[in-house]
């Protein structure tokens, strides 16, 4: 009996840790100044590509908006607002 509970426990616990570790996908819209040329959009989208844990950025320059889908586990909202601030495009995202 001893034995099955380590057992069931060991289970729980190695089952739980996985879920903890799981990343999560998330998907949000920043505001972007500055974007004034059709030349903006690449800048600021290869800014955002090289923030590790990005998946997919699309800017649009006819709504000064970039929408980037990354992994949470490996950047931050801060983090993707920062490469675009550091290529002279702050942003910030939309309510």
């Amino acid at each position: 009996m001893m034995k099955r509970l380590l057992c069931v426990l060991a289970m729980a616990t190695a089952l739980s840790t996985a879920g903890a570790t799981m990343a999560a996908e998330q998907t949000v819209t920043l505001a972007v100044d500055n974007v004034y040329c059709s030349a903006c959009p690449h800048i600021v989208k290869q800014s955002l590509a090289k923030v590790a844990g990005v998946k997919a950025a699309d800017v649009s320059y006819e709504k000064k908006t970039a929408t980037v889908t990354y992994d949470d586990q490996q950047t931050t909202l801060a983090a993707l607002t920062a490469a675009t601030t550091q290529v002279g495009y702050p942003s910030h995202p939309l309510n």
